[in-house]
């Protein structure tokens, strides 16, 4: 874990006052980051723009293969600026062989290629969601309790072929073992039989996080539900492409995917 709190000062001579900026996370790839910065301020993360609520906190975070460096710009109502450039540490990633699976799950056929659009174009509007709501402040938790059986960054070869990375936490379990909300939200997706992921829940925490939970055998909630921290929402599976009974859980910030595994670390717990 690092945790960083920086003190900005305005540099300019009619500043009278000190400008605090507060960040705590994971600076790495994967890693998400909470920040706190005075209301009204205008964030860009190198050139994406990062929402902040009304009381200034803010989130963002970095990618799998995010780059070592980038630049917090910060406008402040006042019309000053700084410009905090952030190291991001890069990481070593595994290989992970998995076999077993449907020959038909590895390779589609054309036949399923336009569902699988169709889907990912589903699960792509509902990452690009930005609520302006502070539902994540709950902090994170394990949404099952289990052996991690497949982790976040790691190069699957599937039944022998080389595919993409794996964006998830995989969390062995028993099928109808429950699965909890990892954190408080809103439920945006609650699909029975993706191609790839099966029985799927997407759940909104807000400013561009989006938990997700894939495989599930059964299905709790529904669209549209807003759901606590630690509430069941569904039961292990195996649905979709899976070679055994798990949880796989992701966590997105809007395009950059993000590793759970680091979410459950102290400084990210309010």
């Amino acid at each position: 874990m690092k945790f960083l709190t920086v003190l900005l000062l305005c540099l300019l001579p009619s500043c009278a006052f000190a400008k605090p900026l507060e960040l705590k996370g994971n600076f790495t790839q994967g890693g998400l980051v909470l920040g706190k910065s005075e209301p009204g301020a205008t964030i860009t993360l190198d050139e994406t723009p990062v929402s902040v609520a009304e009381d200034g906190r803010f989130v963002f975070g970095f990618g799998r293969d995010f780059k070592e460096t980038a630049v917090l710009k910060i406008r402040f109502p006042d019309g000053t600026e700084e410009m905090h450039p952030l190291k991001i540490a890069p990481r070593k990633w595994r290989i992970e062989n998995i076999s077993g699976l449907p020959p038909s799950k590895v390779t589609p056929s054309e036949k399923f290629l336009k569902r699988i659009r169709e889907e990912n174009g589903e699960i792509a509007r509902i990452r690009a969601i930005n609520t302006p709501k502070e539902w994540y402040l709950s902090g994170w938790r394990q949404p099952v309790e289990g052996r991690f059986s497949g982790f976040f960054g790691s190069q699957r070869i599937l039944n022998g072929v080389p595919k993409r990375p794996h964006f998830g936490l995989d969390i062995a379990g028993a099928v109808g073992t429950p699965v909890v909300a990892s954190t408080d939200g809103m439920v945006r997706m609650a699909a029975k039989d993706l191609f790839y992921t099966g029985g799927t829940i997407m759940i909104d925490h807000g400013f561009g996080l989006v938990s997700v939970y894939s495989h599930l055998s059964k299905l709790d909630v529904k669209p549209g539900q807003f759901v606590h921290q630690g509430e069941k929402i569904g039961e292990v599976g195996m649905t979709g492409r899976a070679s055994g009974p798990h949880l796989d859980w992701r966590v997105n910030w809007l395009k950059e995917r993000l590793d759970p595994e680091l979410l459950l670390g102290k400084d990210l717990q309010n």
